[in-house]
């Protein structure tokens, strides 16, 4: 068994867990019959299938007509109707296929005859004249018709009889497509496999990407959008557009259909556009698309109080949950109003300035984000697993929903990639199984969730509070996750040879700032020069020299503000930047207020015109965390290509784990090892516990191992003389 046969039989075993057929048995302890059987189905299904579009453009093939009109209609999915070889092959191919179906029905004459090109017997462009034309150009108009014919078959009679007998090849060609059609041909079925109606090497490589049936191809297509192909092995936007063109061909038989937001740049797409991809509906769908259904609502659940004695306006358990989501911290006024300004921008249609609505779950703060995680999850479950109201869920239902976080199951229903948005079909609750500390997180998040209902009166009790959870030993932070001073230096030195580009300055000033700061992904897109304060501090019994320089405001977890010191040289760093962005260079100035300090790449437009929205890019205006995120990562990448190159493969492996938190991890290890003291990295990096900080705190860890090493040289060395 071949890997391409294993993974298709293991996405025939995902359609059918989708179908709710159950997983596809295990391969090993199978009987050979058992498998072999099985390999048959998986090659069936792969077996490329003919539908009238073949017979369609065989028929202007057999009359001998230009097929290139009818290849563009029924076979621009194949490849360009100029590249010759890939029609002649294709051509080929569906003879070798007509005949085969011939033969399955014994009509043996009949698969010889559609092998047959008729071309071969008769050039078609020959054209003879008429026999009056004849008859006219050779002086015969007054000889009898009988004479004429003599005469014309002595002229032409060897080719007239070629075109004879092509004329009745063909008649008898077209007769047997009739049949042949009326037979074989099918229509593309949404089940169908991508290799039963796609070119092999097209197929090839869908299938590589886990793309192995027409559905799985139009949920990809319809779930990331125009980009769909990106990732996918020599998968080029000319391939990618013949293949949606062809889906969209057969909307009737897949019955499937691609959105219009498939035609689009992502970039010129509004929040409502996006949201109308995907409808509500009882099923997996993210809290704000999920419809619950009434006898599930929680109104009767079997823990419920009475809902006079309840302090909630909640009548039901989806209320009440964004009842509890509203008391946790959200957006400062300041955050909501960029968040505002920055949808406003994006949102307005045209020039009519026509704003979309902004839901309050759009605008959620980190925390928010993380409790709605666990809480739609476990909504999600209750209802469509054990069809349980939130409010009927018992300590049984609980621990069986904390076995469930540690291997979701089944994995196409409930996981999916990383990073695909909530607008997205492909979205999904999970990506895969959770470790340890992350199902005792969202444990500890629905035992609040809970505990909040019983505060309010809403239910009875808490059906989490006995319900026990993998322990992790010592605190969450993997110092592990950092980078030596050399390999600091290393990423340093790539930086000085990045080409002079916008996105390249903020790239710089951005892991500068980042290094020095320790400060999170989401804290440093959010800040502005409005956080940024000049101080001066005088002298004092503990230093004699008055201290002056700059402070940034930063708000990070659960809210909780804190005041990080900016290095002089770093605030330079970012005059520079301000200066190429075409801002003031003091951070104070008035025309830099709002202005972040990472900001969008001011040549975009110059640099990728077809990503261009056509609007002007305001210096002043912040990026998204994942645009940052994907650089960072981007960029480390090239470092590890460039340690690959030069044979440190290990540094390589971590380069490619690495992301913008090995900065923060980073700086608290570099800055202990240098001297800092614990408590103020604690404030800088803003840790409730010392306990967390002291994870970076690695000298009595070198010297334990260093000693380990002493004793190991030593010990070898007093074996050796001993010898």
């Amino acid at each position: 068994m071949n890997a391409r046969d294993t993974k298709a039989l293991a996405g025939a075993g995902m359609k059918g867990e989708r179908a709710g057929q159950g997983a596809l048995a295990p391969l090993f302890g199978t009987s050979t019959r058992t498998l072999s059987r099985s390999l048959a189905s998986v090659s069936a299904a792969r077996q490329r299938k003919l539908h009238v579009g073949h017979f369609a453009f065989m028929r202007s093939v057999v009359q001998g007509l230009d097929p290139r009109e009818s290849w563009e209609r029924y076979f621009r999915v194949e490849g360009e109707a100029t590249d010759q070889r890939t029609v002649r092959a294709t051509i080929a191919w569906i003879r070798d296929e007509f005949a085969a179906a011939a033969k399955r029905q014994d009509r043996f004459g009949t698969a010889r005859l559609v092998r047959i090109d008729a071309t071969r017997i008769a050039d078609p462009s020959l054209e003879l004249p008429s026999l009056e034309a004849f008859a006219e150009g050779h002086g015969l108009e007054d000889e009898r018709q009988a004479e004429q014919m003599a005469a014309y078959e002595a002229e032409y009679g060897r080719a007239t009889q070629r075109l004879r007998r092509r004329a009745r090849l063909i008649a008898r060609q077209l007769e047997a497509l009739r049949w042949l059609e009326g037979l074989v041909a099918q229509s593309p079925k949404a089940g169908d496999s991508v290799a039963a109606w796609l070119n092999p090497t097209l197929a090839s490589h869908l299938e590589a990407a886990d793309i192995f049936t027409l559905a799985q191809l139009v949920e990809r297509i319809n779930g990331v959008g125009r980009r769909w192909h990106a990732g996918i092995r020599a998968m080029g936007e000319s391939k990618a557009l013949r293949i949606v063109e062809w889906l969209r061909g057969h909307p009737d038989s897949i019955e499937l259909q691609l959105g219009r937001h498939v035609a689009m740049a992502r970039s010129k797409l509004y929040a409502h556009e996006l949201n109308a991809v995907v409808a509500p509906a009882t099923a997996i769908r993210p809290l704000e698309k999920f419809i619950v259904p009434a006898e599930l609502d929680g109104t009767r659940g079997l823990y419920r109080r009475p809902q006079a004695q309840c302090l909630l306006k909640a009548t039901n358990d989806y209320q009440a949950i964004l009842a509890w989501l509203r008391s946790k911290h959200g957006l400062t006024p300041d955050q909501k109003a960029h968040l505002k300004a920055r949808r406003r921008q994006r949102d307005v249609i045209g020039n009519h300035g026509v704003e979309q609505s902004m839901d309050w779950l759009q605008a959620l703060s980190n925390t928010q984000r993380a409790y709605r995680k666990e809480a739609e999850r476990f909504l999600l479950w209750a209802i469509t697993h054990k069809g349980k109201a939130l409010s009927s869920m018992s300590n049984e239902d609980c621990i069986e929903y904390r076995d469930f976080l540690a291997d979701p199951q089944p994995r196409s229903r409930w996981c999916g990639d990383r990073g695909r948005e909530r607008w997205s079909p492909l979205w999904r609750p999970f990506e895969g199984p959770l470790s340890a500390s992350a199902q005792r997180h969202a444990v500890t998040i629905l035992k609040n969730l809970y505990g909040f209902l019983v505060d309010q009166n809403y239910l009875m009790g808490n059906p989490w509070s006995a319900v026990g959870v993998p322990r992790t030993a010592g605190p969450k932070v993997n110092a592990g996750r950092s980078f030596s001073l050399a390999q600091w230096d290393f990423i340093e030195g790539q930086l000085k040879m990045l080409p002079a580009t916008s996105a390249n300055e903020r790239l710089v000033f951005g892991l500068h700032l980042l290094y020095a700061t320790g400060l999170r992904l989401s804290e440093v897109v959010a800040a502005t020069v409005d956080d940024m304060q000049w101080v001066e501090y005088p002298a004092d019994a503990h230093d004699d020299e008055p201290m002056q320089g700059w402070l940034l405001r930063v708000v990070g977890k659960g809210q909780k503000e804190r005041e990080v010191p900016l290095p002089a040289d770093v605030v330079g760093e970012l005059a520079r930047y301000l200066v190429s962005r075409g801002l003031d260079a003091d951070p104070e100035d008035i025309g830099n207020q709002g202005a972040f300090l990472l900001g969008k790449a001011s040549d975009a437009a110059e640099r990728a015109p077809g990503l261009s929205t056509g609007q002007a890019i305001d210096p002043r205006q912040g990026i998204a965390a994942t645009t940052f995120y994907d650089q960072i990562k981007a960029f480390f990448a090239d470092c590890a290509s460039v340690l690959r190159g030069q044979g440190d493969a290990k540094g390589a492996e971590r380069f490619a784990r690495a992301s913008t938190h090995w900065m923060r991890h980073s700086h608290a290890s570099h800055a202990i090892a240098g001297g800092m003291p614990i408590e103020i990295a604690q404030q800088n990096l803003g840790h409730a516990s010392l306990a967390t900080t002291t994870v970076y705190v690695t000298t009595e860890k070198r010297r334990r191992m260093r000693a380990v090493e002493t004793f190991w040289g030593t010990g070898r060395a007093v074996e050796k003389s001993a010898d």
